[in-house]
């Protein structure tokens, strides 16, 4: 079992969780994930690790479907049954120059593992991470800390620069030469963005988030197209040169149970839900 330390909302429906899993703390590296498991009868998911600290390891995620509604309601001093991990590539990490780091929505929370590694390599780091309106932003602060200079944009203009990290992208990359980025997003989100790079022959990481079982490559359920071939995610990846990825199969697989996840989560909330308000601070 593994003690949950600590537990905050950060967003609407976006929540963090600290948990003591030592033997993922002492190993990761930016870009790998692990897999949980919440009881004997939960789901494995994959979830990004966003940050270390000592013994413990933060998992930031939208309360969604049937297994993340679940873990949103755990507090400190609960547990997690599996904790399996750190599993995939580590992001490819080196002294490029300059780079962007760029976050959509949720996909934020895997930006200042990454922005840290690549600071701590000799790079200049700029951070851009975007939601749709200001208080859906989260990690603002943290990034600020991390990076040589943040933008923050918003679908809105309720906060930053009113439109969408492609923008202020494209826009820097007018204006200064950029080594490497990396995007992490929505699908369509990452397919837009790294369209911005590509003539400009940036090397350009994504962090692919199709649907995952057992995160070993056995089960070929996260199969992506790259560059004409077939990889997986959890073993090949899940980073990936983005200017070779289908995009349009990505998000195709990830719609695949679709009616199956609604029939859970509606499961879920007629037998299992606890009811109650939310304790996070």
């Amino acid at each position: 079992m593994y003690r949950v330390e600590e537990t905050k909302l950060l967003a609407e429906r976006v929540y963090q969780i600290w948990v003591n899993a030592p033997h993922v703390a002492r190993h990761a590296r930016a870009g790998q994930f692990l897999i949980i498991r919440i009881d004997e009868t939960g789901e494995r998911i994959p979830l990004t690790i966003s940050a270390v600290n000592g013994d413990t390891v933060r998992i930031i995620f939208m309360a969604v479907g049937k297994t993340t509604q679940q873990l949103a309601t755990l507090n400190a001093g609960d547990a997690i049954l599996d904790v399996a991990g750190p599993l995939g590539r580590p992001s490819e990490i080196q002294r490029y120059g300059t780079c962007v780091v760029i976050g959509g929505g949720v996909g934020i929370a895997s930006t200042p593992i990454i922005a840290r590694e690549a600071k701590e390599a000799g790079n200049y780091v700029i951070g851009i991470i975007g939601a749709r309106n200001a208080d859906l932003l989260i990690l603002e602060d943290e990034m600020r800390t991390i990076c040589d200079e943040l933008f923050i944009t918003t679908d809105d203009g309720s906060k930053g620069t009113h439109g969408f990290v492609s923008d202020v992208l494209k826009a820097e990359l007018e204006r200064r030469p950029v080594d490497c980025t990396w995007i992490i997003g929505p699908a369509i989100m990452m397919k837009v963005t790294s369209n911005v790079t590509r003539p400009y022959g940036v090397k350009t990481f994504v962090s692919l988030n199709p649907i995952m079982v057992d995160g070993t490559g056995m089960c070929g359920s996260c199969r992506v197209q790259v560059g004409g071939e077939t990889k997986f995610a959890c073993v090949d990846g899940p980073e990936f040169d983005a200017h070779q990825v289908d995009f349009d199969l990505l998000m195709q697989r990830q719609r695949i149970y679709t009616g199956e996840e609604r029939e859970s989560l509606e499961h879920y909330h007629r037998h299992d839900c606890r009811c109650g308000g939310d304790s996070h601070e």
